[in-house]
């Protein structure tokens, strides 16, 4: 008996022995011997390549413009012939005041200007739990029917809505364009909200800068954020801004008002060219302007401590009817510029205004700059000039999808890249919507017979760049 245990026990003592002695061999082996870790599957690694930034913006650009498309004239819908709106008047309704304040509460901030990471979350018993991760490109995707559009009446938004793109008030009958919403590719956009807006804009302001397309973009948002109703706690503030009328002008150079329950401030300000203007001799009140395309506007730098949002744009006003008509002369440098070529003196300038935009973020940690490409125009058989129509009422005749990966407005894709500036691609999805414009249609009527192939209704196809603009503000994180 005590020989069998002693056997039992040599053989356990034995066993622990040949373990240690192999583990001792595996340890020597792993440090001395590739091969072994050879046997392991290596994981790939993401190799980045930096974006790199143009040098001299004159060494990509377009040819000339033949003609002075965009010069629409007064008698059509020229920003010149707006009347004032009564920006002054005060309104009433909710804007969740009572609800725990949240801002952009994306739970992981994104840097590419065009991806998003969405997350939506559902109750399975009493735990959260995150059941979608997607990258976003929101300006690929295609147009779908949606009878929860639009998000305001264009009848009654009237304390925002300027009459001449209320398509509600004029001789139009069909409005069937305004019953789709853009549905992005590769995933499902955080559908707007009026509320949720203001919640996370609390105490923020966001500033549209640009031409009138960014101030239909303004008051498209304003309509969005109201529900198109009379809001009796939102006050004109334009005055904080230098945003006042002078005297013997048809209008302030834009309009700032404030949702009072949250502290909430959308504005517009009117640059049309993205550059600072100053008279070349400010005695004579008909002076040449010095276009300083690399100089940002006067109004941005001034202000830029104030905003948490800007939203940039131009490219309608750089033709040589408008050059003319404001007396703009290019400047660079503080000195004439001796190339006159208009399209490249807009590309320049949209490198310039991105870069310098650019340059400030550091500073100003809390600031996201947004850059919106060109809003495309739709004459038919001719120019504003010489019988142009856009008389389609047939939505999506031009198809309803995008799907090509270069950008409808390769300007400003190659102004953004490399940059913190996000990119707010809507040209190639707003080309798709021709039935959108003006055209013809007015309140009263009128001897010109130009269309309007450039403005667009409201509501309408700048209610989606909102909707894009919210999907891509919450996809930022906070700030």
């Amino acid at each position: 008996m005590k020989g069998s245990i002693l056997r039992l026990r040599a053989t356990k003592l034995s066993l622990i022995l040949i373990t240690l002695v192999c583990t001792m061999f595996l340890l020597w082996g792993w440090d001395k011997a590739p091969f072994l870790v050879s046997l392991i599957p290596q994981s790939q690694s993401l190799r980045l390549s930096p974006d790199t930034f143009i040098g001299s913006p004159m060494n990509a650009v377009s040819p000339e413009p033949k003609k002075d498309a965009d010069n629409l004239p007064n008698s059509a819908t020229n920003e010149a012939s707006d009347k004032p709106e009564g920006y002054d008047k005060k309104s009433n309704g909710e804007d969740g005041e009572n609800f725990k304040e949240k801002v952009w509460d994306a739970s992981v901030p994104v840097d590419s200007a065009n991806t998003s990471s969405v997350f939506t979350k559902k109750e399975k018993g009493n735990i959260p739990y995150q059941v979608k991760k997607q990258t976003c490109d929101y300006a690929k995707g295609n147009w779908v029917a949606d009878d929860n559009r639009p998000f305001y009446s264009g009848g009654r938004c009237l304390q925002w809505l300027s009459e001449m793109w209320a398509c509600r008030l004029t001789d139009r009958t069909d409005f069937a364009f305004e019953k789709f919403r853009w549905q992005p590719r590769d995933c499902e956009m955080e559908e707007f909200s009026g509320k949720k807006f203001l919640r996370r804009m609390r105490n923020k302001t966001l500033a549209f800068i640009g031409d009138s397309l960014g101030r239909q973009q303004y008051q498209s948002l304003m309509c969005m954020v109201s529900g198109g109703k009379l809001r009796h706690d939102v006050i004109d503030v334009g005055w904080e801004y230098g945003l006042v009328k002078a005297r013997g002008a048809l209008r302030p150079d834009g309009w700032a008002h404030r949702f009072t329950r949250t502290n909430t401030t959308i504005l517009f300000y009117w640059s049309a060219c993205l550059c600072d203007l100053q008279p070349v001799n400010p005695s004579d009140k008909n002076s040449e302007v010095a276009m300083n395309l690399d100089r940002p506007p006067a109004f941005l730098r001034r202000y830029l401590d104030r905003f948490n949002v800007i939203v940039l744009n131009t490219g309608h006003h750089w033709n040589r009817g408008k050059f003319d008509g404001n007396h703009w002369v290019m400047h660079v440098g503080g000195v004439p510029n001796l190339n006159k070529n208009v399209a490249e003196a807009k590309n320049f300038t949209i490198h310039s205004i991105v870069k310098w935009v650019d340059s400030q973020l550091p500073q100003h940690p809390k600031l996201r700059a947004v850059y919106r490409s060109l809003s495309p125009r739709h004459f038919f058989n001719g120019d504003w000039n010489s019988g142009g129509t856009c008389d389609n009422t047939n939505p999506l005749s031009k198809g309803k999808e995008v799907l090509k990966e270069e950008s409808g407005d390769p300007a400003a894709a190659m102004a953004v890249k490399g940059t913190k500036v996000k990119y707010l691609d809507i040209t190639a999805l707003s080309e798709l919507r021709d039935e959108g414009h003006m055209s013809r249609y007015t309140i009263k009527p009128r001897q010109a017979t130009g269309q309007d192939c450039l403005h667009w209704c409201l509501p309408g196809i700048p209610d989606a760049w909102n909707e894009i603009l919210y999907g891509q503000l919450s996809a930022l994180g906070r700030f």
